[in-house]
C-alpha cells in the first residue's frame, strides 16, 4: 500500500472527526463505529472517498460495514481490491 494512500485515508478519517467534534487521533485497530466515533453519516462519507478515490464497489454483495470499522480494517479492503 503506498504511502500517500494510508495518508489519504488517515487523513479523510481524522477530518471527519474532527467535523464532529472529536479529536482527530485514533489508532488502527480500534472500532470507529462501536466507539461513538464515526455514526451512519460519517460511514457515507468514508464510503464515498473510498469509492471514488480508490474504486471500491459498494454494489458488492459481499461488502460488510465491518470492513471499514477499523483503519486496519479497511487497509485490508484496499488490499484486496488492489489484487482483484
Amino acid at each position: 500500500m503506498q504511502a500517500e494512500n494510508l495518508k489519504l485515508v488517515r487523513d479523510t478519517i481524522s477530518n471527519i472527526l474532527v467535523d464532529r467534534g472529536q479529536p482527530p487521533e485514533f489508532n488502527d485497530t480500534e472500532s470507529l463505529f462501536d466507539s461513538g466515533k464515526l455514526d451512519s453519516l460519517a460511514a457515507v462519507n468514508l464510503l464515498m472517498t473510498l469509492e471514488s478515490e480508490f474504486g471500491i464497489d459498494l454494489s458488492d454483495p459481499d461488502f460488510e460495514i465491518t470492513q471499514i470499522d477499523t483503519f486496519a480494517a479497511i487497509m485490508d479492503l484496499l488490499r484486496e481490491n488492489a489484487m482483484a
